[in-house]
């Protein structure tokens, strides 16, 4: 097991956990994993959520994990219960499975921080270690999203249509990019519903899954005028076109004649993400800036920040969510600190100014 770093901390203000799962060896693996980190303090353990209800009444924790699949009353019930009476920051424990993957973007959807997929009783040490730094981080992350959960939450419920059209000219000899993480597969999903079928090819860097990817591209392809699907090798771009990386492959494009062409980059994790923004933003700085528009969604961490910089400074646009509407002002923020934002837009004024930028 992973060694301790506790220690005495009496004037640090600890964030509390309430960990919500039926087996006993996961309440306990995620109970001494989350003990580890000397600002984090697990309140208590439910094994249902009947349970989690008392006990959050009782303990008043900052963060919830939340299993999926409970006797009594699923997950996926007992989140929506709990957003519409009590909404708090919830991280998902989920299992890398298909029907896991629809519960947890369910989950999202409906109100969810983050998710993240349960450790397996045959990983090794360096594994468990990658799991306890993530865990750790997408707890803290989720406390510190608790004053944004109601805004964000009346941010999903406010679509509307972008009714204006890109000019034509303007939709073949564009390019966008966007990059997300925590909380863009809602913010993804809020800004391509929004807009119009003839938008210049699209493509997506989210932090997400393997088993996710292709799911979470079905998903927004259902809710959108845009055509969605999962990037593939040799895709060439297209007009009304969405490609969200696979979750397993860094997105590249490169330059074929007149036509911009997907490749997927089987090359090592950036910034401890595969698929990485930063990957997608390097693969294209060599083409003409003055068609490319760089987009920064919500995110921990840095990825994309750097890269993004580059392409600002060779010409492109670029358009970066604003704090207020980030769930995590990591990657957004730390590209309005290196000077790569041009914009920076609040999440429901995204999809317009995008268009009135390109007509």
């Amino acid at each position: 097991m992973l060694n301790s770093f506790k220690g005495n901390y009496p004037d640090m203000e600890k964030t509390r956990v309430l960990i919500v799962d039926d087996s006993a060896l996961v309440r306990g693996v995620i109970s001494e994993l989350l003990s580890l980190d000397p600002s984090i303090e697990v309140v208590g353990t439910a094994v249902d959520p009947y349970d989690a209800r008392d006990k959050i009444k009782q303990l008043k924790p900052d963060v919830l994990t939340l299993d999926i699949e409970m006797p009594k009353m699923d997950g996926i019930t007992f989140l929506k219960n709990l957003m519409k009476l009590n909404p708090m920051p919830v991280v998902m424990l989920s299992t890398l499975t298909h029907e896991g993957a629809d519960a947890t973007l369910q989950s999202l959807e409906i109100g969810a921080i983050d998710y993240i997929a349960k450790p397996s009783n045959t990983q090794s040490d360096d594994h468990l270690q990658q799991f306890q730094s993530d865990l750790v981080a997408k707890v803290k992350a989720a406390a510190s999203t608790s004053a944004k959960l109601k805004f964000n939450r009346n941010n999903r419920e406010q679509i509307s249509k972008v009714i204006s059209k890109v000019p034509l000219a303007r939709a073949r000899n564009q390019l966008i990019a966007i990059g997300s993480s925590t909380g863009g597969t809602e913010a993804l999903h809020h800004i391509l519903a929004s807009l119009p079928a003839n938008m210049p090819p699209i493509i997506v860097t989210q932090h997400i899954p393997v088993s996710f990817s292709d799911r979470f591209a079905n998903r927004l392809n259902r809710n959108c005028d845009l055509n969605v699907a999962e990037a593939r090798e040799g895709d060439v771009l297209q007009t009304g076109h969405v490609y969200i990386a696979p979750g397993d492959s860094h997105l590249c494009i490169k330059q074929n004649g007149h036509e911009f062409v997907c490749v997927l980059d089987d090359s090592a994790p950036v910034n401890r993400h595969k698929p990485s923004v930063e990957v997608m933003f390097n693969s294209i700085a060599s083409l003409d800036q003055r068609n490319i528009t760089a987009i920064m969604l919500t995110g921990m961490g840095e990825d994309g920040a750097v890269a993004m910089k580059g392409l600002v400074d060779k010409g492109a646009h670029s358009i970066v969510q604003d704090e207020a509407t980030s769930l995590v002002w990591g990657m957004p923020g730390s590209a309005v600190r290196l000077g790569a934002a041009k914009e920076v837009v609040p999440l429901n004024d995204i999809a317009q100014r995008l268009v009135q930028h390109l007509s």
